[in-house]
C-alpha cells in the first residue's frame, strides 16, 4: 500500500489543519495509508522520509531546519512525490532557497489580497486538466517567482487588481505545474487560500488529480 505523509502547520490564516484533513480524506479514498502531524520532525529521519511514497506540506511561512530540508529533498530526488497548494508549498520556509528550488516557485504577492475574482485557464492537454473546463475563483490570486524548468497546466490573466505590477502589461501566471525533482514527482496548485476554495468543483479535481500523480510509482 502507498504510504502518503500529511504534515501541516505555519500561519493560522490558511486553515492548515482543515486543508491537511482535507486532503487525507482524499488520498484515503485514493488507497494510500496516510499519516498526518503538526509536527516538522517528520523531517528528520531521512531514510523513514525516503520509503514515503508521497509528501504533502500544509505549511505558510514558518521555518525549517536545513537538515529537515535537505532530507526532504533528497527523499524527492529518490522518488518520493511531493505535491501541495497555495502558501502550504510555495510560500513555505522563505529563508530555504533548498525548498524553493525543489518546490519550483515561490509566492512574492496577491495584488487585491483576498476576495479578487478572476478566470482559471487551463492551458496543456495533460490528463492532470483533461475534462476541466476554465473556471472562476474569488480568492487571492498568487504572483510568483517560477522555475522556469515548470510544466504548466492552467494559468490566470494578471492584472486584475491594480498595483506597480500593472505598468509591465498583462501576463499569464502559472496556477497549476508540474516539475520533477530527481527521480520524483512535484506538484503545484496556487490556489487553497481557505479549505472550501479548494474543497469543491474545479479546484478540487485539480487538486486531487496532482496528489495522486505526484505520487511514487511502482
Amino acid at each position: 500500500m502507498a504510504k502518503a505523509l500529511v504534515t501541516w502547520g505555519g500561519w493560522d490564516g490558511h486553515e492548515p489543519d482543515k486543508v491537511a484533513a482535507l486532503f487525507a480524506g482524499w488520498l484515503g479514498e485514493a488507497g494510500m495509508a496516510v499519516e498526518v502531524t503538526d509536527s516538522l520532525s517528520c523531517f528528520d529521519e531521512p531514510e523513514a522520509l525516503k520509503s514515503v511514497d508521497l509528501i504533502v506540506p500544509v505549511w505558510t511561512m514558518s521555518q525549517i531546519g536545513k537538515d529537515q530540508a535537505l532530507n526532504a529533498c533528497a527523499a524527492v530526488a529518490a522518488g518520493t512525490g511531493i505535491a501541495g497548494c497555495h502558501g502550504g508549498m510555495c510560500d513555505a520556509f522563505r529563508e530555504n532557497v533548498d525548498w524553493q528550488f525543489m518546490t519550483g516557485a515561490q509566492w512574492v504577492a496577491h495584488p487585491g489580497n483576498d476576495g479578487v475574482r478572476y478566470g482559471v485557464r487551463m492551458v496543456s492537454t495533460d490528463p492532470l486538466v483533461a475534462g476541466v473546463a476554465d473556471f472562476e475563483v474569488e480568492t487571492e490570486q498568487y504572483y510568483l517567482h517560477i522555475d522556469p524548468v515548470v510544466k504548466v497546466h492552467a494559468v490566470c490573466d494578471f492584472p486584475v487588481a491594480d498595483g506597480p505590477h500593472a505598468v509591465n502589461g498583462p501576463v499569464a501566471m502559472p496556477v497549476v505545474f508540474t516539475k520533477g525533482y530527481g527521480a520524483g514527482r512535484v506538484y503545484y496548485n496556487a490556489l487553497g487560500h481557505k479549505a472550501q476554495v479548494i474543497g469543491a468543483g474545479p479546484a478540487a479535481e485539480l487538486m486531487r488529480r496532482g496528489l495522486i500523480w505526484a505520487a511514487r510509482r511502482g
